[in-house]
């Protein structure tokens, strides 16, 4: 049976906004995989684990997933606590 992880990727640091946080995406998790000797790099013969499916809501995800037999693990996003400060208190001390 397929395993398979539905998330919400994160923003890297190299981003300011939160625009590619709003699609789910399913990724497969890929099994079998070893170090080939002659350059180091880790290789695999699943090929599922190249693929990646991008969904606008996380039930499509797991509809889809529970269509295919697919196995899988929802990670749900972490709440952001945004905390609202004035420029005058970069100046306030404590």
């Amino acid at each position: 049976m397929k395993k398979a992880k539905i998330y919400i990727p994160t923003k890297t640091a190299m981003q300011s906004g939160r625009g590619k946080q709003k699609k789910w995406i399913l990724e497969f998790k890929t099994k079998d995989t070893s170090i080939n000797p002659l350059m180091g790099w880790e290789s695999s013969t699943d090929t599922l684990g190249e693929i990646t499916l991008k969904f606008s809501s996380k039930d499509k995800a797991i509809e889809y997933a529970k269509e295919n037999n697919i196995s899988y693990t929802v990670v749900e996003p972490k709440k952001k606590e945004f905390v609202i400060k004035s420029y005058a208190d970069n100046f306030i001390k404590d």
